[in-house]
């Protein structure tokens, strides 16, 4: 009785020793940041008394910046301008700034990667129609 004991054991230790002979060596990764996308939301006009929705997809949470990089014909005029969440049918704003102007930047932190908005809206400040440009950048 005590040779299969004997024998079982001498297997374990075998298949020990040949698991560490191996060259299969575990390397250690050091983490990287993650990179950053940048979407540019452009060719889009803006009525009087009108607003547009552009949602988009952060994969991880962080930083979310908005910049209206481009305010066409007059960079002066007030328009409102806000972030939120995205449910599918509309854009909840979290963050707005009702008197934006070009050059005007939003901030706001993504606490998990999920569905966000840009809203750009008129605020009954636009005379006639505006072409913009905003520019995101999230993770």
């Amino acid at each position: 009785m005590v040779r299969p004991i004997a024998s079982l054991l001498t297997l374990l230790a075998l298949t020990v020793a040949a698991a560490g002979c191996g060259s299969n060596a575990a390397t250690a990764t050091s983490p990287t940041d993650p990179v950053p996308t940048v979407e540019v939301f452009s060719d889009a006009t803006l009525n009087r008394n009108g607003a547009r929705v552009h949602p988009f997809a952060v994969q991880a949470p962080g930083t979310v910046t908005a910049t209206l990089t481009t305010l066409d014909p007059d960079a002066t005029v007030l328009i409102g301008l806000g972030l939120g969440t995205w449910n599918g049918v509309a854009c909840n704003i979290t963050i707005a700034n009702d008197s934006a102007t070009q050059g005007t930047v939003l901030i706001g932190t993504a606490s998990a990667a999920g569905n966000l908005c840009l809203r750009v809206f008129d605020n009954g400040r636009l005379a006639d129609t505006a072409g913009y440009v905003v520019t995101v950048t999230h993770y």
